[in-house]
């Protein structure tokens, strides 16, 4: 009969003892000794013989040996600092007067997006993001994060400036200020872009995004915090290659770098 495996059979504990002991007393003669050792060394290769058989004949496979803790994040740099552009805002930048526009205009590899930012739908939001530009802020700074139907997230100047990206924490950082929300009056739909932020209150700083589809307009609007900006007037076909080029990454492994951010009058 099979045990259960990692225990041992009560007969082997105690068969082998036993037999020495009975057989040297019932053959006292040198033949008689090594027959009993036979018969002795028959029975144990029997028993192994047995084991085998209820182990499937296969050696159990050793544990699995965990895997190492995760590296430490390398730490974060500081603001104002090498990697901030100089003369580049510090704190809130004067908000951007309700009915002026401006024209941001972002190069990339991929080609050409032209946004056009308006006053109206948020004021301090605005003129966040067009002093950012005009300070030169932008510039070799990537698209980190695509989201395949719904968003593409760059403005990451601290931990995502080429060629210092930091993969591990790009997308958590921005300049050394953040800025006061404002109502959301406008409606998220494809081409819309608009401020990233945490869930606390007065988080947004430099990073934005541009949404992808109008699917995407019922999520968005359910929390309907995100500072609408302005949206795309011409590069939607660049803005769809920068997502198809994350190949469904959420983080890109070669994140679309924006070359040139520059903004110009009505």
């Amino acid at each position: 009969m099979c045990t259960h495996r990692g225990a041992a059979p009560a007969p082997v504990r105690r068969y082998a003892p036993a037999a020495r002991r009975t057989v040297t007393r019932m053959h006292p003669n040198p033949m008689s000794r090594s027959l009993s050792r036979l018969w002795t060394l028959a029975g144990v290769v029997a028993i192994a013989g047995a084991l085998a058989s209820c182990a499937g004949g296969a050696v159990a496979p050793l544990p699995t040996i965990p895997s190492l803790a995760p590296a430490t994040p390398t730490p974060e740099p500081t603001h104002p600092g090498p990697t901030y552009p100089p003369g580049c805002p510090t704190t809130q930048p004067s908000p951007l007067a309700a009915g002026d526009t401006r024209t941001v205009t972002i190069k990339t590899d991929k080609g050409t997006i032209s946004i056009e930012v308006e006053g109206r739908l948020s004021p301090v939001a605005t003129g966040n993001f067009v002093a950012l530009v005009a300070c030169g802020y932008y510039n070799q700074v990537v698209f980190h994060r695509v989201v395949s139907g719904f968003v593409i997230q760059g403005g990451d100047g601290q931990f995502g400036r080429v060629p210092d990206v930091i993969p591990d924490i790009v997308g958590s950082g921005g300049p050394p200020y953040r800025i006061q929300d404002e109502p959301v009056t406008a409606t998220y739909r494809r081409g819309t872009v608009a401020m990233a932020r945490t869930t606390a209150a007065n988080s947004a700083r430099s990073q934005f995004f541009i949404v992808l589809s109008d699917s995407a307009t019922a999520k968005l609007a359910s929390v309907n915090t995100y500072q609408i900006i302005g949206s795309v007037t011409a590069g939607l076909d660049v803005v769809d290659a920068i997502a198809a080029a994350a190949k469904g990454n959420e983080n890109p492994d070669s994140p679309v770098v924006m070359t040139s951010v520059t903004v110009a009058g009505p």
